[in-house]
């Protein structure tokens, strides 16, 4: 039996081409999953474009979002049967999701929301894990007062669509979201934003509403664009996020004379180094799971592309790279 695969093609990087593969060996952690949907992340065009920029030796696939059942399981996995509809972020270390079956480490795998469907489910398990990390393993506002207040820049977004409901749910922080268009703004506050603002302005937009200071800041997109507005705007002994990589030095005077503090969000990190929590992951999406059977977060879907095509996945990529995505964007299998 074969994996058909959609693959960016080693003779011209540019270009997705489909593969053939045959059925990969079943390790001792793993599952092997029958993908159903897949989500196309920011992650995947920027691994495409170090494809494009450092070239390949083989075929690559990409993916990092699914949701599928398991066909098969290794021998030291629990929890987890043949049958079971499963949902995942992968792990960028190993072949993506943009394929017909997938090998993924039983520990960052959760049973799928049953109140979902396969695309809806594939939209949201990396941006929620982002989202989950950021703000209650490294921003900890979980601990913080109803004083305090958050500003999440780039509202909207996949990982800002579950962030501001998350925080919601779980804090008591106010909640002010970045959010450029009328809809956009919409989407923010009927997930629980408690205020937007335009990021194009971001200290003069707050100092309309009265705020010259926020405590935590959860920064989205564009870490080196929005640094000396989040250097000026973080309170002394406040806490930054960041999930976006910077390109340039950041100045980081303001948050040593504030004693505030930088922390960075990579969702991959304890799958590509195998930490001793790694199955901390599969336990949050287990949670995230339970909040949205209750009724209480609401997939991230937007945009739907049937069939594993060379075509579905550019046109994925294409909406993306856009960057004018509200929610996700997910091929269905």
């Amino acid at each position: 039996m074969s994996i058909h695969a959609i693959a960016v093609d080693p003779k011209d990087p540019q270009q997705f081409i489909a593969i053939e593969l045959p059925q990969p060996e079943v390790g001792e952690n793993d599952l092997l999953v029958t993908v159903k949907a897949v989500s196309i992340n920011p992650v995947d065009t920027k691994v495409h474009q170090g494809a494009i920029k450092n070239g390949l030796q083989a075929p690559k696939i990409l993916g990092w979002d699914a949701s599928g059942i398991v066909t098969a399981v290794g021998p030291n996995v629990s929890g987890f049967a043949p049958g079971d509809e499963v949902w995942y972020a992968g792990d960028i270390t190993r072949p993506g999701s943009n394929a017909s079956q997938q090998l993924i480490d039983y520990r960052i795998v959760a049973k799928k929301p049953r109140s979902l469907d396969w695309a809806e489910a594939a939209a949201m398990p990396l941006t929620a894990l982002t989202a989950w990390e950021g703000l209650f393993e490294h921003l900890k506002i979980q601990d913080a007062s109803a004083e305090k207040t958050l500003l999440i820049i780039g509202g909207a977004g996949g990982v800002g669509s579950l962030a501001i409901p998350f925080a919601a749910l779980n804090s008591q922080v106010k909640i002010i979201a970045t959010a450029s268009r009328p809809e956009s703004a919409a989407w923010c506050l009927e997930r629980g934003a408690n205020l937007t603002v335009n990021y194009q302005d971001l200290v003069g937009e707050l100092a309309s509403h009265g705020i010259k200071q926020v405590d935590y800041i959860f920064c989205l997109n564009d870490t080196d664009g929005h640094w000396p507005a989040i250097s000026q705007l973080i309170a002394p002994l406040g806490t930054v996020c960041t999930i976006v990589e910077n390109t340039q030095p950041l100045d980081q005077n303001q948050l040593k004379l504030k004693s505030a503090s930088l922390h960075w969000e990579f969702m991959f990190t304890r799958s590509m180094f195998s930490t001793p929590d790694m199955a901390q992951q599969g336990k949050i999406l287990q949670q995230v799971a339970e909040l949205v059977d209750a009724g209480k977060v609401k997939t991230t879907l937007t945009a739907t592309l049937n069939g594993l095509t060379v075509a579905s996945i550019q046109a994925a990529h294409h909406q993306v790279l856009a960057g004018h995505m509200q929610g996700k964007v997910v091929v269905t299998c």
